[in-house]
């Protein structure tokens, strides 16, 4: 690596990491149980929401009303996206007069988006109207996004809170949520996106005329029956509009990922510029890491959103180094045959394939990295064309839970189950019931935190011994070996971790594959929050345990060290033996020729 690319990926971080104190303390006033300066501002505005939708905001919820009231209003979000995708060629704004969406693509797609997860099996250019772009994607992209934020919220007052019934309540939480964080957010940086010439029109699609004429051979049958091949000439090009920024905004800002158009981030429409790549790589990490500061200052002591942040950054950094130089170090195919893939003056260096030119390796490993530790799922670089080693680290990140930083709310509530265990650990490592914040710990929350942990580690190892236990699975594979299988265990652990992206080179829009990951969204997104929800009622209603001489401190380089450990290890646990049969057995047979 050189020089420049130290300073790319440091400058990413660094202003990252001073945009975090800042958005940090604004959130924990804007989610605070008393007024402060900017609820103050949106109070009116507010308070209108609330009685036109009929909320009693003073009301405080027990855990198990919070989670019903969050399962209501995401199923019936569910249904809406899945009625218009099937109903879209009856609806307005569908220039294009493109057909209803098959129900289990609009079934998978309406999953996808009810889950944060955003995973797609379709291209949005040629499969989505405006109407339901807008209505149906973009909407779920801002309430999954508010649902995650919410629960988190919930989960940190059970921390907080002492000898209490509720956890707060989910409506207010969700308004809050949108009103004073995403929309503002969201305004912003699609005003920035268009400047950068990001589409955003209702205007039908254009058709130009290319700048150098082509043309291609297609086959076809004539009277008789017989093929016939002749050439067609290329003299136009479609090029695809729509409300591209808008979406794209709040697609990054609330780690959703699913793109306007089905190239997502690497076309340029959706980023066209290296400014625009920055800005959006940005917004994939803010909320989620701005969030622990608010987790700390919620909780009355900042330490211990700096000491999950800090856990966080230990397991990002080192596999975004390894990431970038696996890609730096070019094809190991090509490199046994003999080819240079050093840079030099006429060649950028190092594998680019499926990489855009105008981002290069370190922004695409960067982007690659930064999406997949967070629930985004978005991509600016194909991740089926990463070397094997350089395809391991994205696809490890989704694995170890996306709690390196995460979706916005989930990942961090992900990272408190596991801190959980980490103090269970340490407890009975010197035998006395460990504590958390001042709650201890018991059979209780630990048998939800551990729900928590192990409910995508269980979905992603049976949804691939399934898929590749059936015809339907593997008809889908283009890539038959260590790499098909790379790309199935990929699809489910993205599935399974509500990640969305995909390592490509797979059909998955197909009945078979549009159940299974849409069972693997479902059961990877509710049942987990349920539990985490199970777990924040039950230690709402603890006393405080004042600190002792035997408490272990939660904000040191020890229990950093420790609760590192634990994500790394459970996720080498369960996934080294799938790993080893996809990308390390890839490694292995480009190293050695077999």
């Amino acid at each position: 690596m050189t020089t420049n690319d130290y300073f790319q990926l440091g400058l990413y971080l660094v202003v990252l990491l001073l945009l975090v104190k800042p958005l940090g303390s604004y959130m924990a006033l804007v989610f605070a149980d008393t007024p402060n300066r900017v609820t103050r501002v949106g109070a009116r505005l507010e308070r209108g929401i609330y009685r036109l939708c009929g909320i009693r905001p003073d009301e405080d919820m027990s855990w198990k009303r919070y989670a019903l009231a969050m399962l209501i209003f995401n199923v019936l979000g569910l249904l809406a996206v899945y009625a218009l995708q099937r109903l879209q060629p009856w609806l307005p704004l569908n220039p294009q007069h493109f057909a209803a969406v098959s129900p289990d693509s609009a079934m998978n797609t309406a999953i996808s988006f009810a889950t944060n997860t955003n995973w797609q099996g379709y291209g949005g250019e040629s499969t989505m109207s405006y109407l339901t772009q807008m209505l149906g994607l973009a909407v779920q992209n801002f309430l999954s996004a508010a649902t995650g934020i919410a629960v988190l919220i919930a989960v940190i007052r059970g921390f907080s809170r002492r000898s209490a019934n509720g956890l707060g309540n989910f409506w207010v939480d969700l308004t809050r949520s949108t009103l004073y964080l995403l929309i503002p957010l969201s305004l912003l940086m699609s005003v920035f996106l268009v400047s950068q010439g990001v589409v955003q029109s209702f205007k039908p699609y254009m058709e130009v005329s290319v700048l150098q004429a082509s043309a291609h051979t297609e086959t076809v049958k004539d009277a008789a029956g017989h093929e016939v091949a002749h050439s067609v000439p290329v003299i136009t090009q479609t090029l695809p509009m729509g409300p591209a920024a808008s979406q794209v905004a709040i697609k990054q800002l609330g780690t959703n990922g699913g793109g306007f158009f089905g190239a997502n981030s690497a076309h340029p429409y959706e980023n066209p510029t290296p400014l625009s790549n920055f800005v959006e790589l940005l917004a994939i990490l803010l909320i989620p890491a701005a969030l622990c500061y608010t987790f700390g200052a919620m909780v009355g002591d900042r330490r211990q959103g700096w000491s999950l942040l800090t856990v966080m950054l230990v397991i990002f950094i080192p596999l975004l180094l390894a990431c970038t130089a696996a890609e730096q170090a070019g094809n190991p195919l090509l490199t046994r045959l003999g080819v240079d893939q050093q840079a030099s003056a006429l060649q950028a260096g190092g594998n680019m394939e499926g990489k855009e030119t105008r981002f290069g390796i370190v922004n695409s490993t960067l982007w690659a990295t930064a999406t997949t530790a967070a629930s985004n799922g978005s991509v600016n670089a194909m991740h089926d064309s990463f070397t094997p080693l350089g395809g391991l680290i994205p696809m490890w990140l989704i694995q170890l839970g996306e709690v390196i930083f995460g979706g916005v709310g989930s990942g961090l509530y992900g990272m408190l189950a596991f801190a959980v265990v980490a103090v269970f650990i340490a407890g009975l490592m010197v035998g006395r019931t460990p504590e958390y914040l001042g709650k201890k710990i018991e059979a209780y929350e630990m048998k939800m935190a551990s729900l928590a942990v192990l409910i995508p580690c269980a979905l992603v190892v049976i949804g691939t011994a399934i898929a590749v236990s059936v015809s339907a699975g593997v008809a889908g594979v283009a890539n038959p070996g260590a790499h098909g299988f790379s790309e199935m265990l990929y699809a489910v652990s993205s599935a399974a971790n509500n990640n969305g992206s995909a390592f490509g080179g797979l059909a998955v829009n197909t009945p078979f594959w549009n159940v299974l990951l849409g069972i693997c969204m479902f059961l990877a997104r509710f049942p987990l929050i349920v539990a985490m929800l199970a777990m924040a009622g039950s230690l709402a209603a603890k006393r405080h345990v004042p600190a002792s001489a035997g408490t272990l401190p939660t904000h040191t380089p020890l229990f950093i060290t420790l609760l590192a450990c634990v994500v790394i290890v459970i996720g080498a646990l369960t996934f080294l033996p799938a790993l080893a049969l996809g990308p390390i057995a890839e490694q292995l047979m480009s190293t050695m020729g077999h």
